[in-house]
């Protein structure tokens, strides 16, 4: 078991297997010292963990859970890390994160739901999990997910 999976394990937190791509795509890949995710969902065993857009209200789903919801978009861009790199312990440094929210108009704190997210690398990586982050809304998600998350990473 890596040191990382092991600071996850600690945590209370289980990398699940890498989801499967839901279109024509991989997971991610490596290239000149860098691994890449797809944008990954909250999905659970295959399943979304939860759907709709992400807001204050009746019908919306609330920041705090799109927030858990962005912790396992981490964990599946972890999980497809591990896929690619083989250890990940060989990863230096979590250099980018994207995120993207599915938002209802009027919802103006995606950097908050972000933070689920940016919360599982620093729990994974310690500081080399601090990273540069974007934290985007958009009118809709694949699956209807309400968040979606990819990383780059620096590795050896």
């Amino acid at each position: 078991m890596s040191q990382v999976e092991e600071r996850l394990r600690q945590a209370g937190l289980v990398l699940p297997e890498p989801p499967a791509p839901v279109a024509v795509y991989v997971p991610g890949l490596t290239a000149q010292g860098l691994a890449y995710t797809a944008g990954q969902l909250p999905l659970v065993r295959g399943e979304l963990a939860g759907n709709g857009k992400v807001g204050e209200g009746p019908g919306l789903v609330p920041p705090a859970e799109a927030s858990r919801l962005a912790s396992l978009c981490a964990l599946n861009a972890i999980a497809a890390l591990k896929a690619v790199l083989g250890d990940l312990d060989r990863v230096r440094q979590v250099l980018k994160v994207v995120g993207f929210v599915a938002s209802d108009p009027a919802f103006t704190s995606q950097p908050i739901v972000l933070n689920g997210a940016s919360e599982v690398f620093g729990t994974a990586f310690g500081d080399a999990g601090r990273h540069a982050r974007s934290a985007v809304g958009v009118a809709v998600l694949p699956l209807d997910a309400p968040v979606e998350v990819e990383v780059t990473v620096a590795h050896d």
